[in-house]
């Protein structure tokens, strides 16, 4: 009996150190405590706590997109500053300071050659480097098929102080060929300055064979031929 007593004042006095709070210091059985848990499927880190994978490609793709471009800007921009140093400080010539017109047309053996004149209206230098677009228009106001073909003439910065104008050598056949028996005759003439998005429009009474086909020099000092 004092084996048994003894047994039992022990286990009383543990249960009543469990119950206060005062551990020994070992982990308790799984019996009289369950383990803290960890981890459970709803306390992972949270989605919007780091961005998403995808973002820093995107972001990384962008930069190299915007250097690569940035690159080649750079590169045309070193290539064509060959021209006056008046132009260099100056800005591209935009189509709200320009004024266009064609000039007179010089016939020859069923080919005409004409200058397309751009001249800067604005109050201050600027520079055209390049092509022009163009669109035949009749006098109906409908758009008449227009191919543009660039010629092989190396295009260098033309700087225009106000007032001053540069042209572009403009070439077209009024000989039908091929598939055609008449060629449509225009009444206008749209022009998009090289680099622009707006247009200028101009009377332009010609009639183009050969589809529509325009040769078309790129932008030169002066105002003629």
């Amino acid at each position: 009996m004092r084996v048994a007593n003894s047994t039992l004042t022990a286990a009383a006095a543990a249960l009543a150190l469990l119950a206060a709070g005062c551990g020994t210091g070992t982990t308790p059985s799984a019996a009289a405590a369950p383990p803290a848990r960890t981890t459970t499927p709803h306390t992972t880190t949270p989605h919007t706590a780091t961005p998403p994978a995808a973002d820093p490609g995107r972001a990384t793709a962008a930069s190299a997109a915007s250097a690569r471009y940035g690159a080649a800007a750079r590169t045309t921009t070193t290539q064509t500053t060959t021209t006056q140093s008046a132009g260099a400080a100056s800005q591209r010539c935009r189509t709200t300071g320009l004024r266009a017109r064609v000039g007179r047309q010089d016939p020859g053996a069923g080919n005409r050659y004409a200058p397309l004149v751009l001249t800067n209206t604005s109050g201050k230098t600027c520079w055209v480097y390049g092509f022009v677009g163009l669109v035949l228009i009749d006098g109906r106001g409908d758009v008449l098929r227009t191919r543009t073909r660039r010629e092989s003439v190396t295009p260098h910065r033309v700087s225009l102080r106000p007032g001053a104008s540069a042209h572009a050598r403009l070439h077209w056949t009024v000989v039908p060929s091929g598939h055609e028996t008449r060629c449509p005759s225009s009444a206008r003439l749209m022009i998009i300055p090289p680099d622009e998005v707006a247009h200028l429009e101009v009377p332009f009474t010609a009639t183009v064979c050969d589809d529509g086909k325009i040769d078309a020099r790129p932008m030169a000092p002066g105002a003629s031929l």
